[in-house]
C-alpha cells in the first residue's frame, strides 16, 4: 500500500493538471481576423462598435482585429480569402467580386436608385424574399451578417468640367465593379479601377481626372486636399457587406452565433439611421475646408441616361446565361421594378 500512495497521487495530479489547462484553453477568447478594404475612421465606427459589442456580449469569449486598408488584402480578395478561411471576417463590396456575386453585385448598378435609402429599403426586401442572395454566400464559403450603407456618389476633380457630359469625354473616371464602367464608357469617359485608399494619389498626379465616391469618403481620404470641385450627387447604391467565413462560423457555439446575428440586426438598423445625417455633415465640413459641391443639372443627368443601356435588363439577360437560370433572375428584376416604382 505505501508503494501504491505516490502512484494514486500522482495520477490524481495529471488528472487535475489535465483538468486546469482544459477549463483554462475552453476559457481562452476565439481571436478573429477582420479585413477591411477601407481606411479607418469615422466612417467605420459602427464596425468598430461591433467588435466590441461582440467581445462584450459574448463576456470576452469572442475578440475580433480589424485591420484597415487592405492590410490583410486587396479588395478583389478579401472576400475569397475568407471563404477560403484564411481569414475570418471581412468587409467588401460586391462590385469587387461581381461574378461570385452576380445577384448581389446588382444593388451597385448606376442609374437606378434615386437614393440611398431607396437602394437599402429595396435591398432588405429582395434579400429575405429571394433565398437567392443568401446562397451565393454560401457558395463560396461566407455568411452574411449585415450590409453598410453608403451616402450618393460624387465626381470630385480638379475642374467642374464634371457638371457636362459632353466635357467627361475622355476623362479618367474612378471605377469599380463590372457595370460602372458602362456607365462611363457610354460617354467615352475612360474608367480606371482605384481603391479607395489609392484615390488620394491618383487625383494628385493625374491618374485619375474625376474620383467617384461618397461625401463621406471624400471627407475620409481628404480628397479636398487635391481636387475641390465636387458634381452630383450622381447616383446611389448600396455599400459593402460584413461577412464571416463558415469554417469560422461553424466554430462558434450556437448561443455565440445568435449574438453575432442579433448585433448584425443591430448594427445594420444603426447604420440606416446613421448614414443620411453623416453624409449632410461631411458635406457641410468639406465645404468648410474649401470644397465645392455643384449640383449636376438635370438635363445632363437625363442626357447621359439616355446613352447608358438598361442594366436591370442586361443585368438579367447576363445572369440567366452566366447561371442556367432564367426564371430566377426575371423574378428578381420584376420584384426590382415593381419596388422601384413605388
Amino acid at each position: 500500500m505505501k508503494r501504491r500512495i505516490p502512484l494514486l497521487l500522482s495520477t490524481f495530479a495529471g488528472a487535475l493538471s489535465l483538468a486546469v489547462a482544459g477549463a483554462a484553453f475552453a476559457q481562452a477568447p476565439m481571436q478573429l481576423r477582420w479585413g477591411h478594404y477601407l481606411a479607418d475612421g469615422p466612417f467605420v465606427q459602427l464596425e468598430k462598435d461591433f467588435a466590441s459589442k461582440i467581445e462584450k456580449r459574448t463576456n470576452g469569449r469572442v475578440k475580433i482585429t480589424i485591420t484597415f486598408a487592405g492590410g490583410l488584402g486587396k479588395d478583389t480578395e478579401l472576400l475569397m480569402l475568407v471563404g477560403k478561411g484564411a481569414l475570418d471576417m471581412t468587409s467588401t463590396a460586391p462590385g469587387y467580386n461581381p461574378d461570385q456575386l452576380r445577384y448581389w453585385r446588382a444593388f451597385q448598378t448606376p442609374f437606378v436608385f434615386q437614393s440611398s435609402k431607396q437602394a437599402m429599403e429595396l435591398l432588405v426586401k429582395v434579400i429575405e424574399e429571394f433565398p437567392v442572395y443568401k446562397q451565393e454566400f454560401d457558395k463560396i464559403g461566407t455568411q452574411w451578417l449585415f450590409q453598410q450603407p453608403l451616402g450618393e456618389y460624387y465626381m470630385t476633380g480638379k475642374s467642374e468640367d464634371c457638371l457636362s457630359v459632353d466635357k467627361l469625354r475622355g476623362k479618367k473616371m474612378r471605377s469599380f465593379g463590372a457595370d460602372i464602367p458602362k456607365a462611363f464608357t457610354a460617354i467615352a469617359a475612360v474608367p480606371v479601377t482605384v481603391p479607395p485608399p489609392g484615390i488620394y494619389e491618383a487625383l494628385q498626379h493625374g491618374t485619375l481626372d474625376y474620383s467617384f465616391i461618397n461625401a463621406g469618403n471624400i471627407q475620409q481620404y481628404k480628397l479636398q486636399e487635391v481636387a475641390k470641385f465636387n458634381c452630383g450627387p450622381m447616383m446611389a447604391i448600396t455599400g459593402h457587406n460584413i461577412t464571416i467565413s463558415k469554417r469560422t462560423w461553424s466554430r462558434l457555439p450556437a448561443d455565440v452565433q445568435k449574438i453575432f446575428l442579433d448585433q448584425s440586426r443591430e448594427t445594420m438598423a444603426e447604420y440606416l439611421a446613421w448614414v443620411g445625417d453623416f453624409e449632410q455633415k461631411a458635406v457641410a465640413n468639406l465645404k468648410a475646408q474649401g470644397a465645392v459641391f455643384t449640383p449636376f443639372p438635370a438635363a445632363e443627368l437625363k442626357k447621359w441616361r439616355s446613352m447608358t443601356p438598361d442594366f436591370l435588363g442586361e443585368w438579367e439577360k447576363a445572369t440567366a446565361a452566366a447561371t442556367g437560370d432564367a426564371e430566377t433572375p426575371k423574378k428578381v428584376v420584376a420584384r426590382w421594378r415593381q419596388l422601384l416604382a413605388q
